[in-house]
């Protein structure tokens, strides 16, 4: 059994990753800043932003992993890559690791191609570049931190959000640095398989200090 924080726990991604880790018998914290809808049984709820030094120091020590599935918007808009970057520092020589749910831009559209980001930048609209630009800093941010820090970045599909519900199944198919597409040439994947294969890799580590990606298998 290991302790697993996560951070952003009622949200989207994390409130999967929090039911997923707690249903195969984990100890379990949740990091937000307001108290979720329901509690889950046996999830520690911890209420509080982790912009406050506080809050890390209560939740960051003992934990075997500490996975941010925080969101760069509202008070988190330019503050996220510091948070990263904080943790990285808080488990810098420690067995703790971290992981950090990110975004799939920069994942490569083909081997040795260029990145969802150089593909798409010219029509995304201009609200939400700031988002992606985040993810690829903290990703970046990470490949520079000392051997010594051990950490996962976990990149989406191409669609993934509450705004483009998936069906269930448990199964995923994982990649590394380039976008997955299935037969139908779609990427996407519910956040709950998702959340199977970010558990999966908290059991079973295999992408030390790497990136990977999973999409939907039917």
């Amino acid at each position: 059994m290991a302790h697993i924080t996560v951070l952003g726990g009622t949200g989207y991604a994390g409130g999967a990753i929090v039911a997923e880790a707690v249903r195969r018998g984990h100890q379990v914290t949740s990091v937000s800043r307001n108290a979720p809808a329901e509690e889950i049984e046996g999830v520690d709820h911890v209420i509080g932003s982790v912009l406050d030094p506080a809050v890390l120091d209560r939740v960051v020590p003992g934990s075997d992993v500490v996975v941010s599935a925080l969101s760069p918007r509202g008070d988190m808009a330019g503050e996220l890559e510091g948070v990263l970057r904080e943790l990285a520092r808080r488990v810098d020589g420690t067995s703790t690791r971290v992981g950090h749910v990110g975004g799939a831009s920069s994942l490569h559209v083909e081997p040795g191609g260029p990145t969802l980001w150089d593909v798409t930048v010219d029509t995304l609209p201009d609200e939400v570049k700031p988002e992606i630009l985040t993810g690829m800093r903290i990703l970046d941010d990470l490949r520079e931190t000392p051997e010594s820090v051990d950490w996962f970045f976990v990149s989406p599909p191409e669609v993934f959000g509450a705004w483009a519900p998936v069906p269930a199944n448990g199964r995923y198919r994982l990649g590394g640095d380039v976008l997955l597409r299935d037969e139908e040439g779609e990427s996407t994947i519910s956040a709950a398989d998702l959340a199977v294969a970010i558990v999966d890799e908290i059991e079973r580590p295999a992408h030390h200090r790497g990136r990977f990606t999973a999409i939907r298998e039917a």
